[in-house]
């Protein structure tokens, strides 16, 4: 069996470097993807009703607005086409990946 040659390839370093935050820190129009969430932290209603809304592990979200006195609550996410009013207790709860 004869050698094997393979072209040396130049890799970024950073390709690999995932940019992980909560929610409520993600910049506005950022698209991320949420990879975890913390249910035990929140409300069971609450929490009933973000997965009804497409909330959970997997969707794709953006923040669009933050609210109007201060950038206080809510915060009002992009679920697809959709846009869903989050309070930022809600969002802190939510761990995304930058896409």
């Amino acid at each position: 069996m004869a050698d094997c040659y393979c072209e040396p390839v130049a890799i970024n370093p950073n390709i690999w470097q995932r940019e992980i935050m909560t929610l409520d820190i993600l910049p506005i129009g950022q698209r991320a993807r949420i990879v975890a969430v913390d249910w035990t932290s929140l409300v069971g209603e609450d929490a009933t009703r973000l997965r009804a809304l497409g909330l959970d592990e997997g969707a794709r979200v953006a923040v669009a607005h933050r609210g109007v006195f201060g950038g206080a609550d809510p915060l009002s996410v992009m679920v697809g086409r959709m846009s869903v009013a989050v309070r930022r207790a809600h969002a802190r709860a939510m761990t995304v990946e930058a896409v």
